[in-house]
């Protein structure tokens, strides 16, 4: 079974990613747009999967923001390139960046919606 991104398909940015990762990926990695899910098949509800990027790994263990974007890369030849993300001194800034820009986001596209 292989591992589910889930990704938001009324994102612009988060599409040009996902059309990027598309081309180079493994069969390993499916991509899955939140608005195409119906509620039975969501792993969470949608909003929550609509605040951060979520990665559901075989065996339904799940990952969330950037630990959900390494692992995801993971899948490419280019995986190693994302690990630097999850260094000890980098990390905690890197996830203090992609929270804010993933809250900005949210609230860009959803705030009327709530």
């Amino acid at each position: 079974m292989p591992d589910k991104l889930y990704f938001d398909g009324h994102c612009p940015l988060c599409v040009k990613e996902m059309d990027r990762l598309e081309k180079i990926k493994g069969d390993s990695l499916e991509l899955v747009d939140i608005h195409s899910l119906d509620a039975a098949d969501s792993p969470v509800d949608k909003d929550t999967l609509l605040r951060v990027l979520h990665l559901e790994q075989d065996g339904g263990v799940m990952r969330t923001g950037i630990d959900a974007n390494v692992a995801a890369w993971q899948h490419t030849r280019y995986g190693i390139l994302w690990r630097w993300m999850r260094l000890p001194l980098i990390r905690p800034v890197i996830e203090v960046v992609y929270d804010r820009w993933a809250r900005w986001r949210y609230d860009r596209l959803y705030h009327d919606q709530g």
